[in-house]
């Protein structure tokens, strides 16, 4: 099977998950158009013209607000394996409320607005409902309630002012939804990949919005029983894991998660909410070749909601974030009250509460079931199991951890904490299974290093059902050794130390700190942590290197995680500790064991060698081939990634200069990039691994010894705790 061709689709996911009903919407197809100017507007992606709208009902953004987006509910599903986070709503609990009472589908699109709402005019009498965050709403001038349908009339201008608190989040949704085109299957804006919501950004003063047909109201008003309560102090419910005490974090740890009352940082946003807290004690003293500091391990998939310690710092991930990395998460925000991670506020307060993840709200309930009108969470004791759902035997040599993912997911680990590319054949045995089996309730699939993401909805596949059906898939699993993918080289190049990078490590120690022991430069950190001679060595390496990619969308859009194929060439390293708050689109970074390509701008942890061309075709046009043998990336509006499982990265250096021109070529649609097909055979490089044993053990040994004497130095400055 091609592994481009193995994300889950979306349409039958959604037919599992949700009711016709309760489906994202954007109005009906024959009514979606871009935002923008009526007549001209154009595909974002294709640049085709759109289909013209036959209704007439527009809105004109007057004021823009600070940052108003289109949302529509669930979001982009069935992307997190290629790193295309979920996006919708942060708060769809006060956004499908709003949706339900103007009579339209939960998920039809409407628009998120933080700190402070737009000003729009309607061309027709709409009915519109302002929910979440409380906020100054008038309708010509006029103070409106909100959780109430209000009709604005034909000229008229609803202007939803600065949000007053608590809460950060409100949300305007109008009878029949707003109309866009989609992308992957959603309307919702996702500002950082730069698609969704017609523009792929913000509203911007003058733009246009298309409506739906009009939908009829069925009420004036939310309930007041339904309504979520808004606190400047929050409380969590909590499932254990993945990653639990003892084995990552202390007992004392743990206890001290769920007993403190964290802040809310000021620098949070969509992608994850940063938090301030007591540093952990941490139960490991390193994570080995995953990297120095012990919140580091081998890339698994992330959840929305997961509490991720980025070493020391925690962060909530949110539904712009990541969906691959390499940190620690110890508990997981349960479905139902993930939309409270939408409405903290920097300096609001937030208490962990651990209950058994069977005493979960349903996250599809709106009522009272939900129990968002509650400020306090109500619990009855927690798992108490770690987060370890089952552990098993594959076979004499490999065993299997479930771990839980929140109360909707569950992660699947094989073997021991150690950098195998059989463990990673496993994993993609069991992925090619699943996705074969096509089993009701699945939502996502997301390989990791030596790990599977299941994300399913429990109302359909409850996590019981599903451990039962992973341990059936086992037994018809093959054996690994087996495993024969398709395996392209692809030729990319590399600026080295590319002023980029060197920008944003300056950037880091204005902002961040200035002490870190990869500050002034990362690359001679590199050198020291490998016991290297000189700089020149870190660069012959990486050039020698194939790199093999076991993972997408580390970090976003595609992005590959990969290792060398040959393990003399793996350099390792640490991450960053507290991580950047920004990295240019496209650097080049390794951690732990691993090369990253920076999908897009961002935050990261990798230590930086170099930068890149995109490994996302915003433009998605074929591309053409360029004979045989040998051919060119061919791309369409639907599959705008570049790389694939198991393909092989050769680095070829350019100059900065160079680079610049190759990017703008690559964004004008001339994607040039060199790929050779072939295969890689498990059994064959396994024999190659016996072939050089003594010379990649002696390797080794060299690296532990440097790797070593740093973690000496951290502990003696401090870094490490005892």
């Amino acid at each position: 099977m091609n592994l481009t061709d193995t994300r889950i689709d979306q349409a039958a996911d959604l037919a599992d998950v949700t009711d016709a009903t309760t489906r994202p919407a954007g109005g009906p197809p024959e009514s979606r158009a871009t935002i923008g100017s009526p007549d001209n507007a154009t595909d974002p992606i294709s640049g085709t013209p759109a289909v013209p709208s036959p209704t007439r009902r527009r809105i004109e953004v007057v004021r823009p607000g600070m940052q108003t987006t289109v949302q529509d509910w669930p979001g982009r599903i069935g992307y997190w394996h290629i790193g295309v986070p979920p996006s919708g709503p942060m708060d769809d609990l006060s956004f499908r409320l709003g949706n339900r009472v103007l009579g339209n589908p939960e998920g039809a699109a409407g628009l998120e607005c933080t700190l402070g709402g737009p000003a729009l005019r309607f061309s027709e009498p709409t009915w519109v409902c302002v929910t979440g965050a409380v906020a100054d709403a008038r309708v010509d001038g006029v103070p409106v309630e909100q959780w109430r349908t209000v009709e604005v009339p034909a000229g008229g201008v609803l202007d939803v002012g600065a949000i007053r608190g608590p809460g950060m989040r409100t949300y305007i949704l109008v009878s029949g939804g707003i109309a866009v085109d989609e992308f992957l299957g959603s309307a919702s804006t996702f500002t950082l990949g730069k698609f969704g919501g017609g523009t792929g950004a913000a509203l911007r003063a003058g733009e246009s919005l298309t409506l739906g047909a009009p939908s009829t109201r069925l009420a004036p008003a939310v309930p007041m029983a339904d309504q979520p309560a808004f606190a400047h102090r929050w409380e969590l419910a909590v499932t254990e894991g993945p990653h639990g005490a003892p084995e990552f974090f202390t007992r004392n740890d743990f206890d001290t998660i769920v007993g403190t009352d964290y802040e809310v940082h000021f620098n949070s946003d969509r992608t994850g909410v940063r938090l301030i807290g007591p540093k952990p004690e941490w139960a490991r003293t390193d994570g080995g070749e995953a990297g120095l500091h012990p919140s580091n391990i081998h890339d698994n998939a992330y959840t929305i909601g997961a509490l991720d310690f980025t070493g020391d710092t925690p962060i909530l991930l949110g539904p712009d974030g990541p969906s691959l990395g390499g940190f620690v998460c110890p508990v997981t925000v349960v479905a139902a009250d993930r939309w409270k991670l939408g409405q903290l506020t920097p300096g609001d307060k937030v208490r962990f509460v651990p209950i058994r993840s069977e005493h979960a709200a349903p996250a599809a309930e709106l009522g009272v079931r939900r129990r968002a009108c509650f400020g306090t969470v109500l619990s009855a004791g927690r798992d108490g199991d770690d987060g370890i759902l089952r552990r098993t035997e594959v076979d004499d040599e490999t065993g299997v951890t479930y771990r839980r993912q929140g109360d909707d997911g569950v992660l699947v680990e094989y073997g021991t904490l150690t950098l195998d590319l059989g463990l990673r054949a496993r994993v993609h045995a069991l992925h090619q299974h699943l996705l074969a089996i096509g089993h009701r309730g699945v939502i996502e699939l997301t390989p990791g290093i030596r790990s599977l993401q299941i994300k399913v909805d429990p109302a359909v596949l409850p996590i019981t059902s599903l451990l039962d059906l992973l341990a059936e898939a086992e037994a018809q699993l093959p054996n690994s050794d087996q495993l024969v993918v398709p395996s392209r080289t692809v030729h990319l190049p590399l600026s080295w130390d590319d002023p980029s990078t060197r920008e944003a490590i300056t950037r880091y120690m204005h902002g961040v700190r200035a002490d870190a022991p990869w500050c002034p430069w990362n690359i001679e950190f590199i050198r020291r942590m490998n016991g290297l001679p000189a700089v020149e060595d870190v660069y012959k390496t990486v050039f020698d290197a194939e790199y093999l990619v076991l993972g997408l969308g580390d970090v976003y859009l595609g992005a590959p995680v990969a290792t060398p194929t040959d393990p003399r060439h793996r350099l390792v390293t640490t991450k960053y500790n507290p991580a950047r708050t920004w990295t240019p689109e496209n650097a080049v970074g390794i951690g732990g064991a691993y090369l990253c390509i920076y999908g897009m701008e961002g935050p990261g942890g990798y230590q930086f060698v170099g930068r890149t061309t995109q490994v996302w075709n915003h433009r998605a046009r074929p591309s053409g081939t360029a004979g045989p043998g040998v051919d060119r990336f061919p791309t369409d509006p639907e599959t705008p990634w570049l790389l694939r499982y198991f393909d092989r990265i050769r680095w070829h250096p350019v100059e900065a200069e160079e680079l610049l021109d190759l990017r703008a070529d690559f964004a004008a649609g001339k994607v040039d990039i060199t790929t050779e097909n072939g295969d890689f055979r498990l059994a064959d490089y396994r024999r190659f691994l016996s072939e050089n044993a003594d010379s990649i053990s002696e390797f080794r040994a060299l690296q532990a010894d440097a790797f070593a004497e740093e973690r000496q130095s951290w502990r003696t400055a401090g870094e490490l705790s005892e």
